[in-house]
């Protein structure tokens, strides 16, 4: 299979002719055109920088309130950013056993509405990026992830939490040399697997731009979360609803 150059040095296969039917005397979709009305707006948004604003905000600690650049979708990747912190810190104290159990359901309720957060802004950023994109993010007969990049740029976030604080363990001597043995190869593996996860990310914004492939918008619809879908909630008001 031919394949033409991608950024960072990736590879997608090249686009061959009559791999998509059009339909008579419709217009013809233009990947190179789509991809060209969106390069710019695009500019800032590529797996390195997303990578580095995650890192950067867990450095800084509780300063998550910057933005990693300047185009629309990154409001909602650091507001996902943030509830995946906040929600790392909450299921943390929730697993503590030297509390009243009233702590361990304020933790939980946290975790529910944190959660909620995350999830929401995962469709708003897919969304957002599905605007950006126009045509090319309608076209049937391309091939169809069924990984959003939302949910990639989710994944991210969550691996950037788990390499910040696995390089914590790795350092934490009081623990002893065999536990920082431990962890410094677990930091390598979680290192890697972002990578991993960073390349799939920019291949899939890629052939979207391309017209080669496509995501859509999957809508969680959390249901334990709605008084009107939890049984356990609606029956307390005597009843399902109406």
């Amino acid at each position: 299979m031919s394949m033409q150059q991608m950024p960072h040095g990736q590879q997608r296969p090249a686009r061959r002719r009559g791999d998509r039917p059009e339909s008579a005397g419709a217009t013809a979709f233009s990947p190179q055109e789509s991809g060209e009305r969106v390069a710019q707006s695009y500019a800032d948004l590529e797996a390195p920088a997303i990578v580095a604003f995650h890192d950067r905000c867990l450095a800084a600690g509780e300063a998550l309130a910057e933005s990693g650049g300047e185009g629309p979708w990154w409001r909602w990747i650091a507001e996902n950013h943030r509830c995946n912190t906040a929600l790392w810190k909450e299921e943390d104290k929730a697993r503590r056993t030297d509390v009243a159990d009233a702590e361990i359901v304020h933790c939980k309720r946290n975790i529910d509405r944190y959660n909620q957060r995350r999830n929401d802004a995962v469709e708003a950023l897919d969304q957002t990026l599905l605007a950006a994109l126009g045509p090319a993010a309608e076209e049937p007969e391309v091939r169809l992830s069924s990984e959003t990049a939302g949910a990639i740029v989710d994944r991210l976030s969550i691996l950037a939490l788990k390499i910040h604080h696995m390089r914590l363990q790795a350092g934490r001597q009081e623990a002893g040399a065999a536990h920082m043995a431990r962890c410094r190869t677990k930091l390598e593996v979680l290192v890697e697997q972002r990578g991993d996860l960073a390349s799939c990310l920019d291949r899939l914004l890629w052939e979207a731009r391309c017209g080669t492939a496509r995501f859509k918008l999957y809508r969680q619809f959390k249901m334990y979360n709605d008084p009107a879908l939890n049984p356990e909630l609606y029956g307390q008001a005597g009843g399902a609803p109406g």
